[in-house]
């Protein structure tokens, strides 16, 4: 095979042919360089891991292994199955250190070779050693914050099944397809469960079952390199039937004193990392691929290099039992070792936390997990599918995290090229791609820190060092609402679940008395939404309007979302263009962009499927626009989504404002997930990371420069140092002091109902950015207003004033 025809697996996955011919390549640094393309395709500058315990339920087992030292013999003076206070004592020991995963390895079926271990089953309450796994199993779930991946040997349909309702993830190494070695002599002669047919079948039923899946090989016990290839087409191949194999491992064998293999050579590691290249290669850039980091201590730097993209579980508690002679590397130092790798791109490479169950089937829970344990993994992970690493939610009174970047860099940050050729996009306004901007959005470590710094440059060109916000109130005048939205918990109506608060419908008197309040303190604008009350019609909103400028005709009116413009259009058999007309006489100034949440119907189906569709959303701002409202933006982030879905969302907003140049700023909303339904009833994650939410504000700069030239951020929902980060990521707006606000409040947000402008400025002030107050529309406002939106705290305005 040539290198021409080695090149075209960057395409597409060798053929079976193909893929033999590979053991025949004579150059190994062609092997390399292809494997870490394609690994670099698949899973950019991230190198994952999951933090787990090593619970050895049992070490009794029917198969004795000539390489083993994790089966035992029965010992009848003490137990040979660990007690469910044993399992938990060690389950408390790994949440203490941070774990996140509890892996259940133990001997197959050992109560068909020993008397001993049926009758300390029986004492045990079980009949067989999966049901008493399943029974533990299930006890970890429900006594801690562990998720279960269970090594549990050759299985039936049914006992797969079973140990899916009490674990996220299952796995058996193939080790080899080879029959050779099962025959007197080799090492799997005399074990019937590694009869290369059965496990192949125990494989097979997995996927039949829906299970996430962890197979592999072990080299260097006795296969060929030719062998070894058969063997991960053999894996290939039910994998393309049924997409549940997780993750490949590629183990190099360890010679260990007592077994009869001790004295056999271990492979070295050229036979390693050329058998690691070969595996990505033959099935590309998308799986997981590992090799244990203990069993190659000194040479990690290697193993990435030909292709791996995780180093499977690590312990900073239990050792590994499989191999004792092998202590796990320090988590601290997995991390040096895999940063001082830079991949094909030119990104060094950055240590992430997984879940026993990886990514791109966490997410996908409704089809990967069983419905029991769908919740649990569902607020354990990201918009990616990694693990959460920090407790910090949106509007919750706790500090964000320092955003790890990448500790172990010696100077300046590596550069991506392909980061580095997205942010080009910026500078020459060419259009941006879904997978672009999803790229962006998925940045860690050095990548996360290039891209804030790109945003935070283009906002000095665009915007200056001036931090803007506007002096206003919100009017939240009903939270009685016919819609049933997942993510809200402000609405109140006969079907409210589990919310705080009772319904209330202010007055037009009420309204009008808030909004005469506010101007006297010096607002410019008055905010007002609320929820769609099944007894309001166009009419409602109309008077609303006419009354608050026949009382303050001065007043800014910013009010009515695109639903409730939708609604009020149908309840008078108007056209939206008409409605709004008739709104515009009225007194409306301009219209808020809320109710967009996601601009896109797989993700508003779950969270909003009675609301506007994302073109009816679409179709009521262009019509606003055209008739000459100004309207702003917004997306609502970290509940279902994923980052596909809010790249869809820019790129639709980026298009209509391209028509239309309508917006006036776009503002990204992060879930506040507390107290709304669809985290009450486990359907959405714990709101964005602060990772995910300072890059959404980075990454809006980005895509949709020059459109909009205003990004603002939601103080309520960022809270102040949340806020400090956004200003250094691309936000040049604060948006408003609110005076009173309600809907975030009752999502269980802390941040408090007004941030007044003395508040503002010395957070604007902070970070070293010049304050300057604004009118809705980005005017400055008169001196008078100015001076009475401090006059109200009774602070002597002429110094504030002069300090300002």
């Amino acid at each position: 095979m040539n290198e021409t025809h080695v090149n075209q697996f960057l395409k597409r996955r060798p053929t079976v042919v193909e893929a033999l011919a590979l053991a025949e390549v004579a150059d190994t640094q062609k092997l390399f360089h292809l494997a870490t393309e394609l690994r670099d395709e698949g899973h950019s500058n991230l190198i994952s891991y999951s933090r787990k315990i090593f619970i050895p339920l049992t070490k009794l087992c029917r198969d004795f292994c000539h390489y083993c030292t994790f089966a035992e013999a029965p010992e009848k003076q003490h137990r040979n199955f660990m007690t469910p206070d044993d399992v938990l004592e060690l389950v408390k020991q790994g949440e203490a250190s941070g774990c996140r995963e509890a892996l259940f390895t133990l001997g197959d079926k050992p109560e068909l070779r020993y008397r001993v271990a049926r009758e300390e089953l029986a004492s045990l309450g079980h009949k067989t050693t999966l049901s008493y796994l399943a029974e533990i199993a299930e006890l970890v779930v429900s006594e801690s914050k562990l998720l279960p991946h269970i090594n549990a040997g050759t299985m039936s349909a049914e006992d797969l099944r079973k140990l899916r309702e009490v674990s996220v993830s299952q796995g058996l190494m193939l080790e080899s397809s080879s029959k050779r070695l099962c025959k007197k002599g080799g090492p799997h002669h005399g074990s019937q469960d590694k009869l290369p047919k059965i496990r192949l079948e125990t494989i097979r039923l997995a996927g039949v079952e829906k299970i996430p899946f962890t197979s592999g090989i072990l080299i260097g016990i006795g296969e060929t390199r030719l062998e070894r290839i058969e063997s991960l087409l053999d894996l290939r191949k039910l994998n393309e039937q049924h997409g549940h194999l997780q993750e490949i491992i590629i183990q190099n064998f360890r010679a260990k004193a007592g077994t009869q293999m001790a004295y056999a050579q271990e492979p070295n590691l050229d036979e390693l990392v050329w058998t690691i290249a070969v595996a990505r290669i033959i099935f590309g850039p998308k799986i997981n691929l590992q090799a244990p980091p203990n069993l190659s201590a000194g040479n990690l730097t290697a193993l990435i290099n030909a292709g791996i993209n995780d180093w499977g579980g690590v312990s900073p508690v239990t050792p590994d039992h499989v191999n004792p002679e092998a202590p796990w590397p320090e988590i601290l130092e997995l991390s040096r070792a895999t940063s001082q790798c830079v991949g094909r791109s030119g990104a060094r490479k950055f240590l992430t936390e997984r879940l026993a169950i990886y990514p791109d089937y966490a997410v996908k829970g409704d089809t990967w997990l069983d419905e029991t344990l769908r919740t649990k993994v569902l607020h354990l992970i990201d918009g990616e599918g990694f693990a959460r690493t920090d407790s910090w939610a949106p509007g919750k009174g706790i500090l964000p995290p320092e955003i790890v970047r990448n500790p172990w860099r010696i100077q300046k940050a590596s550069v991506n090229t392909k980061i580095e050729e997205i942010r080009a996009n910026v500078s020459t306004d060419v259009e941006w791609s879904e997978q672009e901007i999803e790229q962006l959005l998925c940045s860690r470590g050095d990548d996360f820190e290039k891209v804030c710094i790109a945003a935070n440059d283009l906002r000095k060109q665009t915007n200056g060092e001036v931090v803007t916000y506007a002096v206003n109130r919100n009017i939240n005048y009903t939270n009685i609402c016919t819609f049933r939205c997942g993510f809200c918990a402000f609405s109140k109506g006969k079907m409210s679940e589990n919310l705080r608060g009772k319904p209330y419908d202010l007055k037009l008197e009420e309204i009008v008395r808030r909004t005469k309040e506010a101007w006297k303190r010096g607002a410019t604008e008055v905010c007002l939404q609320g929820g769609i009350h099944p007894n309001y019609t166009g009419k409602t909103y109309l008077d609303i309007c006419k009354e608050i400028k026949a009382s303050v005709p001065e007043m800014h009116i910013h009010a009515f979302s695109p639903l409730e413009v939708w609604q009020g259009a149908k309840t008078l058999g108007l056209t939206v263009k008409e409605f709004l007309l008739l709104l515009r006489d009225a007194g409306l100034d301009t219209l808020p962009g809320t109710a967009a949440e996601v601009l896109d119907d797989e993700v508003r189906a779950i969270i909003c499927p009675d609301k506007l569709s994302t073109e009816q959303w679409l179709s009521v701002m262009q019509d606003a626009h055209e008739v000459g409202f100004r309207t702003t933006a917004t997306l609502m982030y970290g509940h279902v989504e994923r980052p596909r879905h809010v790249a869809r969302h820019f790129l639709r907003l980026r298009e209509l404002q391209g028509q239309t140049c309508g917006f006036t700023e776009f503002v990204p909303l992060p879930f506040v997930h507390m107290e709304t339904p669809l985290f009450l009833k486990g359907k959405a994650r714990k709101g964005p990371t602060f990772r995910e939410s300072v890059l959404v504000h980075a990454v809006a700069r980005l895509v949709l420069h020059p459109c909009f030239t205003n990004i603002q951020t939601s103080w309520v929902k960022m809270g102040p140092e949340g806020v400090k980060a956004c200003l250094n990521a691309g936000v040049n707006d604060l948006g408003g002091t609110l005076m009173d606000e309600s809907i975030t409040r009752a999502a269980g947000a802390i941040h408090g109902q007004e941030m007044p402008p003395e508040r503002m400025v010395a957070l604007i002030k902070s970070v070293n950015r010049i304050p300057q107050q604004r009118t809705t529309l980005y005017t400055t406002p008169v001196e008078k207003k100015f001076i009475k939106s401090y006059g109200f705290l009774g602070v002597q305005q002429d110094r504030l004033v002069q300090a300002i």
